[in-house]
């Protein structure tokens, strides 16, 4: 990662609720979202959300700020992690023309073991009128979408997975995890609908990008959320946990 000292933040009271800023300059602002908040608004949920948050954030004085912040990509509402906003229209431009490039990294605890710890799925995905996501084989409708994974953790329950979106397309990793079997804990849609834990347990954890102006390679990376780690704590000296 290349070397950028980070700016002075504004005092507590200006800082975001939901949101942990971790850089933030002229051209771009990077959080940490947490579970629960929207990316951007809809017509029932128009304020709680990062974009509305982070606007009403930059208008607050920041001196490195102008008055907006511009969508350059989403999250699910349950997932947590990072996102990147540009502040200006040139920025949100190169980084939107340039995303595919970019590398990115989520976490995820799914139910079961798999079969085979490391690969890649690969299928056609399509959206039906219900807004839920699914495989085709028609390569003609279905957009390309491809998902690498890595287990790093698991017991007789539960895996822990790194993965590798390699394409961006909406629920991409819930469906193609849910089809092999291995649904994400705490998917209501794609998932299991026993009872179960209620946080959604996926994370965008590490993201590589180009700098819009600078043009330097910028790294980004959080921790495993606690949450996650807690499905794989040995109880009373026992267990069965596989690192």
């Amino acid at each position: 990662m290349s070397e950028h000292k980070l700016p002075k933040l504004p005092p507590k009271k200006y800082q975001p609720s939901g949101l942990t800023i971790l850089y933030e300059d002229q051209e771009i602002i990077v959080v940490d979202k947490a579970p629960g908040l929207l990316t951007i608004g809809t017509d029932r949920e128009k304020e709680r959300t990062a974009h509305y948050l982070l606007n009403d954030y930059v208008m607050r004085g920041n001196a490195k700020s102008k008055n907006r912040v511009y969508i350059v990509h989403r999250l699910d509402r349950e997932t947590s992690g990072i996102l990147v906003f540009a502040k200006n229209e040139q920025s949100r431009q190169f980084l939107q023309e340039n995303w595919q490039d970019f590398a990115k990294k989520y976490v995820a605890v799914v139910q079961g073991k798999l079969k085979h710890k490391q690969g890649e799925i690969t299928t056609y995905l399509m959206e039906n009128k219900a807004l839920r996501v699914y495989s085709v084989k028609d390569t003609t409708t279905g957009k390309l979408a491809r998902t690498g994974f890595n287990v790093l953790k698991e017991n007789e329950e539960f895996s822990l997975l790194e993965i590798d979106l390699f394409t961006g397309r909406k629920h991409q990793i819930r469906v193609h995890l849910s089809e092999k079997g291995h649904p994400v804990l705490g998917d209501k849609i794609y998932g299991t609908t026993a009872k179960g834990p209620q946080r959604l347990a996926l994370h965008s954890s590490y993201l590589r990008i180009i700098h819009p102006f600078k043009k330097k390679e910028m790294v980004f990376e959080t921790e495993i959320p606690g949450y996650f780690t807690s499905f794989f704590q040995r109880e009373k000296g026992e267990g069965n946990l596989k690192k």
